[in-house]
């Protein structure tokens, strides 16, 4: 036996010594589906709708994403009107959301053209699968097979790790985490209970407890309960927007949506209003935002002949 697998089978003893994990598991499910935030996507299986959700989930709170997912989808409302979308236009409706980190976008349109150029229009059902997609990783692609096609492990996300720390002691180890939902999940259940635990992190098992006032049905078996020590594994914190380079990334892929070319000194004051040529926030300064971007495969930029550059457009 394995060291990963003696490991395991000790974490699955101690959980299955401090609880029923019948009892456990039925408890959770049904006060899932007693009352939970009805998102859109929720009530979908199609596996481009969950990858969009998906994508634009990371990082971003859920009640901003309801918003931008619907209009996304009215715009592109399959797979195929992706793939054959211009990708600025996909780049700008990013920027245009604020949802943050524009090579999501340009991945998400990516991974369109391979769904439709690679695999026919069908998207692969397993999690191993769905990682051959641009920008799709471990947790992505496990995920979708989970939300679309039942199909997936067990989903660990910062709500999670919260949930199995508090309540069973699980300790903050990564490997420890993922052995210890994986124990809990019912076997088939994917869909469900993915979405049922993650329910629970985001709703009872916050940051600051909410386990009384939205029911937490793990409440029996709670350590942090029982204790009152609500202790977490650290959740890494956003970095302020305002002011950022994510911010001014996302200015500048603003304004050349609108614009077919742009030199710098025309396209520096429109990002920042005290843009200023040889200043701190100068050509410098802009120029390494684009070159960013560029590596980033979301503008191109043209020499003009005179040392300086031409912003040309946004990345085709």
């Amino acid at each position: 036996m394995s060291n990963g697998e003696s490991d395991e089978n000790a974490n699955a003893a101690r959980l299955d010594a401090a609880v029923d994990v019948d009892t456990v598991r039925t408890a959770l499910v049904e006060w899932y589906e007693a009352g939970h935030r009805e998102f859109p996507w929720r009530q979908t299986s199609d596996p481009y709708e969950v990858l969009v959700s998906e994508v634009m989930s990371q990082q971003t709170q859920l009640d901003r994403v309801v918003e931008a997912w619907q209009a996304f989808l009215d715009r592109w409302p399959t797979v195929d009107a992706l793939a054959a979308a211009d990708r600025s236009e996909v780049v700008s409706f990013w920027t245009d959301h604020r949802l943050g980190y524009n090579n999501r976008a340009r991945y998400l349109h990516e991974a369109a053209e391979q769904v439709v150029g690679e695999f026919d229009g069908e998207f692969p059902k397993t999690p191993e699968g769905l990682q051959k997609l641009m920008g799709v990783g471990p947790y992505t692609g496990n995920a979708v097979a989970s939300f679309a096609f039942n199909a997936g492990g067990a989903v660990v996300d910062t709500n999670v790790k919260r949930v199995l720390h508090r309540a069973f002691g699980v300790p903050d180890d990564e490997n420890a985490f993922e052995r210890a939902a994986t124990h809990l999940m019912p076997e088939g259940e994917s869909r469900v209970w993915n979405n049922a635990i993650m329910e629970l992190g985001g709703v009872a098992c916050r940051g600051t407890p909410r386990c009384d006032e939205n029911g937490c049905p793990w409440r029996g078996w709670c350590e942090a309960y029982r204790t009152g020590d609500f202790t977490a594994p650290d959740v890494p914190t956003q970095p302020e927007f305002e002011g950022s380079h994510r911010q001014f990334r996302g200015r500048i892929v603003r304004v050349l949506g609108n614009h077919d070319t742009l030199a710098l000194d025309d396209l520096g004051p429109r990002v920042r209003v005290d843009y200023a040529p040889d200043g701190d926030h100068g050509r410098t300064w802009l120029r390494s935002l684009l070159e960013d971007l560029r590596d980033d495969g979301l503008v191109e930029l043209v020499d003009d002949g005179t040392g300086d550059a031409v912003v040309a457009r946004l990345q085709r």
